[in-house]
This record gives structure tokens, sequence and C-alpha cells, in this order.
């Protein structure tokens, strides 16, 4: 089955349309690994872009606190006025839908959980260390996660005491884009759709064969300033708006 793994859309309805036209006929389901809302203009519109494809999805912590089942003190102040934007903005369609997304869910080989298998919901795998401690909460061969807005890969190595591998994205095009996955487990985060956060304001997705079980890290240009003229409209802070043009 080919899969075409996303995370982190932040209400950017630009840079997922950029994502699923340049993915265009090589996949068969999407498995999108939460926060569809917060940050971006287009909450109700990514939703339903959303819901057009054979899909299963997450949801995140920018989710929960538009739900209101996150205390949003715990944000920052531009989160903030971007999740008390979002609560009037949703639609009651949009609302049910992220109402009834689970936080974790097992695949197969993979365990999905959007911030952590530990804390699914708030915990950032940022370093080894904290990889580390997360390969002992989940079973499965392979673990999918979001949240950071970061691409990277944790590799576990047991021999007597537990080490971690990091591994950065690696981009090409053609068949040595392909990352073989195993046999050793795996910690693999996609990087974000509509906010990515290392530098490079391409949006992040990634493509997994489980077939062959490779996988795939991908980038995409589209049109940042057209998001943010929306963003500019709807009385965004400047900060969000203007992050999105270096990706941090």
């Amino acid at each position: 089955m080919r899969i075409l793994i996303i995370s982190d859309i932040h209400a950017n309805l630009t840079a997922f349309q950029a994502v699923l036209e340049n993915a265009k006929n090589k996949w068969d389901v999407i498995w999108f690994l939460g926060d569809l809302v917060g940050y971006g203009p287009d909450p109700n519109e990514c939703a339903e872009e959303l819901r057009k494809h054979n899909h299963l999805a997450l949801s995140g912590n920018h989710d929960q606190a538009v739900l209101g089942n996150l205390d949003i003190k715990s944000f920052n102040r531009e989160a903030k006025y971007a999740i008390t934007w979002t609560q009037e903005a949703i639609n009651e369609e949009t609302r049910s839908y992220l109402a009834n997304l689970p936080s974790k869910q097992i695949e197969g080989k993979f365990t999905l959980a959007h911030a952590s298998p530990r804390h699914p919901i708030w915990e950032y795998i940022l370093d080894p260390l904290t990889a580390s401690e997360n390969f002992n909460w989940f079973d499965t061969e392979f673990c999918l996660v979001g949240h950071t807005h970061v691409p990277v890969m944790f590799e576990e190595h047991l021999n007597g005491f537990r080490r971690v591998n990091v591994y950065p994205p690696r981009y090409h095009h053609g068949h040595e884009a392909r990352l073989p996955l195993g046999p050793h487990r795996l910690i693999i985060n996609p990087g974000s759709v509509g906010q990515p956060r290392d530098s490079d304001p391409r949006a992040a997705y990634a493509l997994l064969d489980t077939d062959d079980m490779t996988w795939s890290y991908q980038r995409v240009l589209y049109s940042v300033r057209e998001v943010q003229e929306r963003m500019e409209r709807s009385g965004m802070p400047k900060r969000l708006v203007n992050r999105l043009a270096y990706g941090v």
C-alpha cells in the first residue's frame, strides 16, 4: 500500500493543496498525524479537503485546544490568538469532525501519534534522549509522529543498552530517495505541511510504501505570500504571518 504521510497542516490550505498536487497518483490513502487547525486562515477549507480523500486522521494539541479540551494558558500569545480566532471561525461540521479524531492509533507495523507514543497530545521528540524514552511506549516496529514540525528519523539500537541514532531527512528525486525501513525500530517525523520549522519554508510530507517498506521525504514550494495575505485579513499576529516565509 502507498501512503501519503502528512502532519501539522495548521489551516494552511494552499500548502495542503500543493502537497496533494505534488504527490498526485503516488498514494492510495492518507495518514494524517494531527493539528489540522491553528495558526492558519483556512480551518474549514482544510477539513473539507481532507474529508474528500481516503484517509485516517489523528487529533493534535491545537485541535484539542480549539475544542476546549486543553487550557490555552500553556500556549504562547500568538498561538492563543489563533486558537480563539479558530474557535469562532470553524463551522459545526468541522467541529464535529475534529471531536471524533483519536490522538493515537495502531496500523499494522505502525503506531501513529500526534506528539509521542508516551504523551500523544503534547510531547516534543526533538532529541535522542526523549526518543529513547519513547521507544518503551510502543510495541510496533515503527512509530510515526508530528508536532515538532521538524522532519527527522530516530533509530533504536539494542546491545545491552539502548542507543539512538538521529538521521536528518534526505531529499532527492527518483528511486534513490527511498529509504528502507528496518531492521531496527524507528520513530519518524515527516515534518509539517503548513508550518515548517526547520528553516525550510517548503511544505513537508512523506511517502510510505508498505509493500517494499520504504520511506521517502518530500518538499514542495507553495505560494507563501498568498497565505500570508489571508492571515493578514484575519488579523493574525505579525509574527505568525512573517515566520511562514522563513520556515521557523
